[in-house]
């Protein structure tokens, strides 16, 4: 093992390993966050408002990447640097 990142419970969805070096994921309480995938230190977290129900999934439109996770009944997209 590498590194762990712990919750305060267990996740419902699954986890996102970009090929740039993120990983994303979200836990019932809310929160979906960004990890540094070499490090696994805590880059990015947001609370959402509603339990992460969803896979993030992440695309592309014209070069620009972007990363997509639902949180109770909205949807929620974030475009990355």
């Amino acid at each position: 093992m590498k590194w762990e990142f712990r919750l305060h419970s267990p996740s419902w969805v699954g986890t996102l390993a970009t090929a740039g070096g993120l990983v994303f994921s979200g836990s019932d309480e809310g929160n979906f966050f960004a990890l540094d995938a070499e490090t696994g230190k805590p880059l990015w977290d947001m609370n959402l408002g509603a339990s992460i129900r969803s896979n993030p999934v992440t695309y592309a439109v014209d070069g620009k990447q972007y990363v997509f996770v639902t949180a109770g009944t909205t949807y929620f997209v974030f475009s990355l640097p």
